[in-house]
């Protein structure tokens, strides 16, 4: 190849580059992208998150770009709150993906009292502006109605002082709070959890809707099938 030729192929080159870095996502985008915390629900797992885990690992998530913790008593629902022992694993989780993130920020997905317990934590930990995007699947950020009424019904940790009974002292002390840039919710009307006795809203509201959400999905899924099932979605509102 003489100079000239050399010369030639390396202009085109040159411009394929100021094309790549002029079109956003590419290029770096493919390589660097938020850390992702996926938490999991009460006496859930890890796995509960396999379809989401799975999308994002086709869609250029390298495994170590994405956290999972184990929190909780896998045995015994009634036994975990919002304080304490529950709170460790999670915390932890979102320190190490605010640590390794290429980006410097993450993106936290929580299912049923995974996500008001990452709202939690988010909030506790002050970093709230490190979060991209914040998605509550089926979430109880209004309480729930088979809890009772604090301080009334509240016979079990899962729904007392730091749990879930409408009106209690934990969720007034997240309520209106921001745990991202973006916070959106996943609901549904029929989910056999949220909806306790057919009725699913607190005070008018969803009690999966959260407080100054940028926006709101709703599918006719039960509570399981809203994580499950909308793995696509989860993915879209990351971007």
């Amino acid at each position: 190849m003489s100079i000239r030729s050399w010369g030639t192929v390396k202009s085109w080159a040159m411009g394929l580059l100021a094309l790549a870095l002029l079109i956003p996502g590419a290029g770096l985008r493919a390589a660097c992208v938020d850390s992702v915390v996926l938490v999991h629900g009460n006496t859930g797992s890890p796995g509960d998150f396999q379809n989401t885990y799975n999308l994002l690992r086709q869609n250029g998530y390298a495994d170590a770009q994405i956290y999972a913790p184990s929190w909780g008593n896998a045995l015994c629902a009634a036994c975990n709150d919002h304080s304490g022992s529950e709170e460790t694993p999670v915390a932890n989780a979102i320190n190490a993906a605010i640590a390794g993130s290429c980006t410097g920020r993450i993106d936290v997905i929580g299912h049923s009292m995974g996500a008001t317990l990452a709202a939690r934590e988010i909030d506790k930990l002050g970093v709230s502006g490190k979060v991209d995007v914040f998605v509550g699947i089926a979430g109880a950020f209004h309480g729930l109605w088979s809890c009772g009424t604090y301080p009334f019904n509240v016979a079990t940790s899962t729904c007392g002082y730091w749990g879930l009974s409408v009106g209690s002292p934990f969720l007034g002390s997240i309520a209106g709070h921001r745990f991202g840039q973006r916070m959106y919710s996943i609901k549904s009307w029929i989910d056999e959890i949220n909806c306790y006795g057919g009725v699913c809203t607190v005070g008018g509201v969803h009690t999966s809707s959260i407080d100054g959400e940028t926006g709101s999905l709703t599918y006719a899924y039960g509570h399981y099938g809203l994580l499950w099932y909308t793995a696509a979605d989860q993915l879209l509102l990351l971007q």
